[in-house]
C-alpha cells in the first residue's frame, strides 16, 4: 500500500529553510508537494491596514494551523486542497489560492511548525535548519526590502520588537523536537545527501 511521507522543515527566519526545501523539491519534483506555513497566516480583514501592520506575525497564534492540519489530512487521503495565500504588501490573506496535489512526499515548511503537537505528530521526519543569527537577520532584511517592498526601518523595528523575541521564546526551543539539525540549510551538502537518500528510499518502495 502506498503511503505518504510528511517532512517538516523548521528554523528561524532567514535560516535557509526555503533553499533546503527547494533543493529537495527539485530533486523529487514528480513525487513531492510543498506546503508553506506562511500561506496560512490568519485573515484579518476586519482590521485596518494600520492595525494589521502592528500585529505580531511571529507568534504561533498568527497562523491558522488548524486549517493546515486539515489540509494535510486530506492530502494523505489522496485529495487535492486549495491552499490560501498571503499578501505581505497589505498584511492580509489574498483572494487567490494554490492547488496542492497529493504526493508520495509532502514537505511542510515554516518557523512555527514544531509548536503545535498535533501538527508535529503528523511528521515522519522533522528537520531544523540552524543558522547564525547575524546571517539570518541580513537575509531577512534583503528579502523584505527587495521582495516585499518594505522600508528598512520597518524591517529592523519588526525584527527587534517581535521576530527576535519570538524566535527566542518559540522557534529556538522547538529545535529539541527535531530528528535532524542541519547547519546552513541547503548549502550543507552532507546533510542534504542524507535527507535525499532517506526520501529516495521511501519513493522507491512506494512506486
Amino acid at each position: 500500500m502506498k503511503t505518504t511521507m510528511i517532512i517538516g522543515i523548521a528554523g528561524g527566519t532567514g535560516s535557509g529553510k526555503t533553499t533546503l526545501t527547494g533543493r529537495i523539491a527539485q530533486r523529487f519534483k514528480n513525487s513531492i508537494s510543498v506546503v508553506f506555513h506562511d500561506n496560512y497566516y490568519k485573515a484579518n480583514s476586519g482590521l485596518t491596514y494600520e492595525e494589521r501592520s502592528k500585529l505580531n506575525y511571529d507568534h504561533p497564534n498568527a497562523f491558522d494551523t488548524a486549517l493546515l492540519i486539515y489540509h494535510l489530512k486530506r492530502l494523505r487521503k489522496g485529495e487535492a486542497v486549495n491552499c490560501p495565500t498571503y499578501d505581505y504588501t497589505i498584511h492580509n490573506r489574498s483572494d487567490l489560492t494554490i492547488e496542492i496535489k497529493p504526493a508520495r512526499v509532502i514537505i511542510v515548511e515554516g518557523i512555527m511548525i514544531f509548536q503545535n503537537p498535533m501538527l508535529r505528530d503528523m511528521m515522519d521526519i522533522k528537520i531544523f535548519v540552524d543558522t547564525d543569527a547575524d546571517v539570518r537577520i541580513i537575509r531577512r532584511i534583503l528579502r523584505d526590502v527587495q521582495e516585499r517592498k518594505r522600508s528598512l526601518d520597518s524591517v529592523v523595528n519588526q525584527y527587534l520588537t517581535t521576530v527576535k523575541p519570538m524566535h527566542e521564546e518559540f522557534v529556538e526551543p522547538s529545535k529539541r523536537h527535531a530528528d535532524i539539525v542541519v547547519l546552513d540549510g541547503g548549502h550543507n551538502i552532507v546533510a542534504l545527501d542524507m535527507i535525499m537518500q532517506r526520501i529516495q528510499g521511501h519513493v522507491d518502495t512506494n512506486v
